[in-house]
């Protein structure tokens, strides 16, 4: 297999376009960080990276599209699914992870929130938020909760695509309704061990 050229190898067009994407991609979320989603536009962006408004659409449709595909970015490979063995632990890891970006990160949680907000009224972007964002990483999550099945980790009938809905549903509850944080490691195992039992193997 030919290697990959180096970035110092690569045509000059090509290092200018990565620069320029990875400055946009920044910069959208820097910009929802310090204004909230709302205020953002495609000129503010392209001012905050130092490029052309022309340069945002000729890749992007929108903001949103913008701020989807950073936090796609973002998001890589921090809600990555661990697989210990452990599915209880393994949950804990993940959904952690996924708690410090919704609630911590100041760049992550209000674009997120907004971006959600948007696509109330914009239907390409929705399908963009499902596809793109959540599709992949609740397939991971129903992968590992198929094989934790399939070992008998959990009941034969529990329906993985309704475990990951009680799982995670109220980590966007509280961050949608403005409920508040998990507080603490503990709270979110207490979280994730109520919905263990409700699947728990039959004996």
């Amino acid at each position: 297999m030919p290697e990959t050229p180096s970035a110092s190898a690569q045509p000059p067009h090509r290092r200018r376009s990565a620069s320029s994407r990875r400055a946009i991609l920044d910069a959208s979320l820097d910009l929802c960080a310090d204004q909230g989603y709302g205020p953002v536009t495609v000129e503010a962006i392209a001012a905050r990276a130092g490029v052309s408004k022309k340069t945002i659409y000729r890749w992007w449709p929108s903001k949103g599209a913008v701020v989807l595909e950073a936090l796609d970015d973002a998001a890589n490979p921090a809600a990555d699914f661990p697989d210990s063995g452990d599915l209880l632990e393994d949950l804990v890891v993940q959904m952690e992870g996924l708690v410090r970006g919704l609630f911590s990160d100041r760049r992550f949680g209000p674009a997120l929130v907004g971006l959600i907000a948007d696509t109330q009224h914009d239907p390409m972007l929705a399908r963009g938020l499902v596809d793109d964002l959540f599709g992949p990483r609740v397939e991971d999550a129903r992968r590992r909760l198929v094989k934790a099945r399939d070992v008998g980790q959990i009941s034969q009938d529990a329906d993985p695509n309704l475990v990951i809905e009680l799982l995670y549903a109220p980590l966007y509850y509280r961050l949608l309704l403005h409920q508040g944080d998990l507080h603490d490691t503990t709270e979110l195992r207490v979280l994730i061990e109520h919905v263990m039992r409700a699947v728990a193997p039959k004996t």
